[in-house]
């Protein structure tokens, strides 16, 4: 009986139309998180390197609680990494965005790629290639939103370029 009724008012005086694009209509998405995620993979990569460099041949109870503990950083990270592109990609972006930006799907399929190579070595180039397809992904991201951007070293270790919207 409700919905007769409300929808005889809709066809007098339409009610205005709302649109989710995800299970909880937030409409807050950021590709921040995947950026400093790719950051720590980077950062880990080279904790490690440097660990590495220090302990030499003496690899102590102290040289394997860290490495422990960095490897399972750049694990966390990778794996945050991937998850919150697969959010973005998945939820937000529509059909238009893919006309919009064809490549799109493949800097997505690459940043899970890379993010699982960068994951599974010690290969700063693989964690910085990541970091640059998650730019990458992140420019295209503000483009839909009709927000510019700008590339910013990050004021932390690594130092590596993040993309930033101008706000």
């Amino acid at each position: 009986m409700l919905h007769k009724i409300l929808s005889k008012l809709d066809s007098i005086k339409p009610f205005p139309e709302a649109k989710a694009h995800c299970d909880i209509p937030c409409g807050i998405y950021d590709p921040i998180t995947a950026q400093i995620a790719a950051l720590t993979v980077i950062r880990m990569v080279d904790l490690i390197e440097e660990l590495e460099k220090t302990h030499g041949d003496n690899k102590d109870a102290e040289y394997h609680n860290s490495i422990a503990r960095y490897v399972m950083v750049k694990e966390e990270h990778g794996i945050k990494c991937k998850e919150e592109i697969r959010i973005i990609w998945g939820e937000y972006m529509k059909p238009h965005h893919i006309e919009q930006f064809p490549e799109l799907h493949s800097i997505a399929f690459n940043i899970m790629q890379i993010g699982s190579k960068a994951k599974q070595t010690v290969d700063r180039e693989a964690a910085v290639q990541l970091l640059e397809e998650v730019n990458k992904f992140a420019e295209i991201f503000w483009k839909t939103k009709g927000i510019e951007t700008k590339r910013v070293k990050a004021p932390y270790p690594p130092n590596e370029e993040v993309v930033y919207p101008v706000l």
